[in-house]
């Protein structure tokens, strides 16, 4: 017995459900945001699902992702906001940015990039909400759940779309009272003497930061760790030589660049996101100030400001 529902038009309701799933990745964080509860959620997504004979979202480990059909499902939908936004009055483009946009990167780019961009956003749009997870590490392949990732190296992304953000460098550091005590190394040579202070070998997982094991193989591990503010501090108490980011060294005084013509490894900054998280204009505003933020700090990245 077939269901007379199938083939039915879709409920607009339905797919501003299915705006909410697509845009969060989970029935929960979907629920809060439009005011309903999970098995509500589920059921519209069902409802729709019926009328659209065909699935719409596929489960994957971090939650919910579109399939081909509810990608195209969520286009109408985005066309059916925005005909309320019209009718709503809000198609003005400084009208108020609310919700939550959740972000994750690296420890120096949501300390130093994210967190005064989104500061400053925030003081036009204070309904604005950003969540940072802080972690380094490759691009997920399933991303639901996060509408922004920022990544160290070219990502290989999985129905998202990716692009660099900008670079920055890398510079061997000590700091003034290790150099004291151990003298301060003129050459490569002399440098690959001292105890290195950087990430945790076995537990790196983005190529493009195993540079020690290329530009100086031979150098021993001191005190490592996975969190690159505890590096700097590491550094900056005698633990060894550090191997830090440029624009996060430079800020202190009692840290001394060594050999920075044979040390100045320039990394990218990658930005992935998903393709229905680009029309959301809350989302578009925050990638704008991150890019903005980029540019302010330019030459801080590059390792030229100090």
């Amino acid at each position: 017995m077939t269901d007379s529902r199938a083939g039915a038009p879709a409920n607009p309701d339905d797919l501003l459900v299915l705006l909410a799933v697509a845009r969060t990745g989970r029935f929960t964080t979907a629920a809060e945001s439009i005011g309903l509860n999970h098995t509500t959620i589920s059921r519209r997504i069902s409802a729709l699902e019926t009328a659209l004979a065909g699935r719409v979202l596929s489960r994957t480990a971090g939650g919910w992702e579109l399939t081909d059909l509810g990608t195209r499902a969520v286009r109408a939908a985005e066309n059916v906001e925005a005909a309320l936004d019209l009718l709503g009055g809000q198609a003005d483009s400084n009208r108020e940015l609310s919700g939550v946009v959740r972000l994750s990167a690296t420890d120096g780019f949501s300390a130093f990039i994210a967190a005064p961009a989104v500061a400053q956003l925030q003081r036009r749009h204070p309904l604005l909400r950003v969540e940072i997870v802080t972690v380094t590490r490759q691009a997920l392949q399933h991303r639901s759940g996060l509408d922004i990732e920022v990544v160290v190296g070219r990502p290989q992304a999985h129905r998202a779309e990716a692009f660099e953000l900008g670079r920055y460098t890398l510079g061997m550091y000590a700091s003034r009272e290790y150099l004291a005590q151990n003298g301060t190394p003129a050459s490569v040579a002399e440098l690959v003497e001292h105890p290195l202070v950087y990430f945790v070998d076995s537990m790196l997982q983005v190529d493009d930061l195993d540079a020690p094991r290329r530009l100086v193989p031979t150098m021993r591990g001191a005190l490592s760790s996975t969190n690159v503010f505890v590096q700097i501090e590491a550094t900056r108490v005698g633990g060894g030589i550090g191997l830090l980011p440029c624009f996060m060294a430079d800020r202190h005084d009692d840290l001394v660049r060594l050999l920075p013509t044979e040390f100045a490894e320039e990394l990218p900054y990658w930005m992935v996101l998903r393709p229905e998280a680009q029309r959301q204009p809350v989302i578009a505003a925050v990638v704008d100030a991150l890019r903005a933020q980029m540019l302010t700090v330019a030459e801080a990245l590059r390792g030229t400001a100090r």
